[in-house]
């Protein structure tokens, strides 16, 4: 798909840039984006984007699982350009897209803390994202869905970090396959200067999760795009815990949970903002590949028990067996209105094995000069979250009693 020439470009640095790249892209050689699915004896035919390969669905690279992946995503990687210097941008103008989510407000609040110039990208919607102009940030409407909407976006920026991903109503390859390449092509051609990405701890041992498998292929492509860039593999956020596990039990419903071995070392997004931006700052830690991990790693029933204890109830678990994940999968991959839920539920295949989501973190560590101790444990987060809801639960009880009137 070939991208427009905005109007909006100002500065000669990106104009001209833009210009080059708008070129190169509706040249014959710039093939349009494609996704193709089908079935064949019950299973999928690997998946792939036009273009010269970036990952080849065989032989497996060394490391990877031997399963055959279901996706391979190919795309071609911006060529270098000669481009003339232009107008200089402050190092601490940055773009932040996926603003909105768990971890991306928390990359704005900590940018916006530490004196950056923020501009957050975010798709248009019924409920503007005020609370990021309140913060003090920049906001342009923009969606990687829509290609045409991205060049504009990257004006006068010296610095993308990448946070999106996309809903769970859409297309997994939509935003974070297509949307993520032309992203990354487009702040090739115009000259960003350094690119964050997050993206999934053990994504290339997994090409039989889709999302996980276009993680790494996103990773493998900004690699050879040439962009200056940081790449950052996450395992699981605290935060998300909240309304899965503590927010059921402290309200008496159902908190749903698997069977699954599977062990998870949650981090604190803050934790994780607050990491990012050292990195940023550390020329040695240019085009290196980081993984991001809590202190201790989890399974569902520790995570459970542990809510119990603090809450000081008990939960009402329903459990569902990883068996009953991979049959509804299966099914719902017969149906082509039900393909990106089979996608989603492919984490079921991760889920199976006795997984660990979790690395050592004493080298990362030293290279960013971060004390272990300063790292928040999960015991530390649920038990500062229950101690707050309590206490406001608390509150509202004396409250409500001193205003009761009787009759």
């Amino acid at each position: 798909m070939a991208l427009p020439l905005p109007s909006q470009f100002s500065t000669p640095s990106h104009s001209h840039r833009s210009r080059h790249w708008y070129h190169r892209r509706t040249g014959a050689a710039a093939a349009a984006l494609s996704w193709r699915r089908s079935l064949a004896s019950g299973a999928f035919v690997s998946s792939s984007c036009s273009g010269s390969p970036l990952v080849n669905a065989s032989p497996p690279s060394p490391g990877r699982s031997h399963a055959q992946p279901l996706v391979t995503c190919t795309a071609q990687a911006p060529a270098a350009a000669n481009l003339s210097p232009g107008t200089p941008v402050r190092p601490t103008s940055i773009l932040v897209v996926g603003a909105t989510g768990t971890l991306g407000r928390q990359v704005v609040r900590r940018a916006l803390d530490e004196g950056y110039d923020v501009r957050c990208l975010v798709r248009p919607r019924p409920s503007p994202a005020d609370f990021l102009r309140d913060w003090g940030a920049t906001v342009v409407n923009a969606d990687l869905s829509k290609l045409e909407t991205i060049p504009a976006t990257l004006v006068g920026i010296h610095t993308v970090i990448d946070c999106a991903t996309g809903r769970p109503e859409e297309p997994i390859k939509t935003v974070d396959w297509e949307g993520k390449v032309a992203l990354i092509q487009c702040a090739k051609a115009m000259g960003i200067q350094k690119f964050v990405f997050f993206s999934i701890h053990n994504c290339d041992k997994h090409p039989e999760v889709p999302l996980m498998e276009i993680k790494y292929c996103t990773e493998k492509f900004l690699k050879e795009s040439g962009l200056n860039h940081v790449i950052i593999r996450l395992c699981g956020f605290m935060q998300g815990l909240i309304g899965q596990y503590a927010v059921p039990i402290l309200e008496e419903k159902s908190v749903w949970g698997t069977d699954a071995p599977t062990r998870i070392a949650y981090m604190d997004t803050q934790d994780i903002a607050r990491l990012t931006f050292i990195a940023l700052r550390k020329e040695n830690v240019n085009g290196k590949l980081l993984t991001f991990a809590g202190p201790r790693a989890w399974t569902t029933q520790e995570v459970i028990t542990l809510c119990e204890r603090l809450a000081g109830q008990d939960a009402n678990v329903t459990t569902v067996p990883v068996s009953v994940l991979r049959l509804t999968r299966q099914l719902t991959r017969f149906f082509e209105w039900t393909n990106d839920v089979a996608d989603r539920l492919a984490f079921s295949e991760v889920l199976t094995s006795d997984t660990v989501f979790s690395v050592p973190m004493n080298e990362t560590y030293e290279i960013l000069g971060v004390d272990s101790k300063d790292i928040v444990s999960l015991e530390k987060y649920l038990q500062d979250y229950f101690t707050n809801i309590l206490k406001k639960l608390k509150d509202l009880k004396a409250q409500s009693k001193q205003t009761d009137i009787f009759f």
